[in-house]
């Protein structure tokens, strides 16, 4: 069961990336280089393609979340049962190995969401001059797009500590087959194991914490998104109904005062 919900937040990164027409490699401003035919969605379609998205993204962060706890808790047990043996036996590693390597991807899914999320942004503030001059609620000069960026590299960072703590690179789980091969090395030894399964649940903790921070930043600019666009539509509908008031009231009627007759 796990896995499908895994699989299935794997599906729901790649469709909401693709809604917004950025994907992560090309994320970092993308003002000026919308994709073609995200260039050809008129504003309401493109909106509402936004909206949905966000809501994929919000449901896919709890998945995630709760993921990265489930992982946190496992690698706990795990180093518990090592505590009370000589070495993990190796049907059991290979649990540990695919529960770390799990974690790995949701890292880059969460990495995947705020590039995601940073674009929708910067998309927006390029089609909408109303969306740009919108109260955030973001500190002064701060935009969405700029506190996804400052999230991301503070993840980053983190990660890369507690590897280098360890006596670890980042290269070694900057993928599946470096994260595996980094991993049967170190599994041939109890000593091994044991740095492993530290190492891996102070990223599982790490990314708890991030993640329920990213889930509040999602959760902040989704309101925000709403509030934008119905102030926007309202001022719409009102403007419209002042254009019909306009031209659909009565003329007044010419009362008093001398017929108009020609003269001869």
């Amino acid at each position: 069961m796990r896995k499908r919900s895994f699989m299935s937040a794997s599906i729901a990164t790649s469709l909401a990336i693709s809604l917004i027409g950025v994907t992560p490699g090309r994320a970092g401003g993308v003002t000026g280089q919308a994709t073609e035919w995200t260039q050809l969605l008129n504003n309401g379609e493109l909106v509402a393609l936004v909206g949905k998205s966000t809501e994929q993204i919000n449901n896919q962060m709890t998945q995630i979340a709760q993921l990265a706890e489930q992982i946190q808790n496992q690698i706990r047990m795990y180093e518990n049962m090592l505590q009370n043996t000589a070495q993990l036996p190796f049907h059991v590693w290979s649990q540990v190995e695919n529960d770390l390597n799990r974690l790995r991807s949701l890292v880059a899914q969460g990495e995947g969401i705020a590039f995601s999320m940073s674009n929708a942004d910067d998309v927006l503030r390029q089609r909408f001059q109303s969306y740009g001059e919108f109260k955030t609620g973001l500190a002064d000069g701060q935009t969405f797009s700029s506190s996804y960026e400052k999230w991301s590299t503070t993840n980053r960072d983190t990660i890369a500590g507690t590897l280098k703590a360890a006596g670890l690179t980042a290269e070694q789980f900057s993928s599946e087959e470096a994260t595996m091969s980094s991993l049967r090395s170190m599994s041939e030894s109890a000593d091994g194991q044991m740095k492993a399964l530290q190492v891996g649940h102070q990223i599982a903790s790490e990314q708890v914490g991030q993640f329920q921070k990213l889930r509040g930043l999602i959760a902040q600019q989704t309101t925000m998104i709403a509030t934008w666009f119905q102030s926007d539509q309202a001022d719409k509908d009102l403007a419209q109904l002042r254009r019909e008031r306009f031209f659909n009231a009565a003329h007044p009627g010419v009362r008093g005062g001398q017929a108009m007759e020609p003269r001869w």
